[in-house]
């Protein structure tokens, strides 16, 4: 995943407004870990089963938006919450 530099300096989260950056792959190994055992939900509590392949950390570390087909979702209840 190659998120465009401009793109990335601009994204922030839409609830704190701290900056966001790409996930590590540490941090996608954990999630999908609690995928596949059926523990990771996003914010709203829906379950989430699917492989995530790359996503935006916000600055704390607290929670991860993900990216799909190259698309930043920064919908809040969308997120993971770390």
């Amino acid at each position: 995943m190659a998120i465009d530099p401009e793109l990335l300096a601009v994204l922030v989260c839409p609830e704190t407004h701290q900056p966001v950056k790409p996930a590590d792959s540490n941090t996608l190994d954990e999630i999908n870990g609690r995928a596949k055992a059926g523990t990771l939900k996003n914010h709203s509590g829906e379950a989430v089963s699917k492989e995530i392949e790359a996503g935006l950390l916000r600055d704390d570390g607290k929670c991860l938006y993900l990216i799909e087909d190259d698309i930043p979702n920064m919908l809040i209840d969308e997120r993971i919450d770390l």
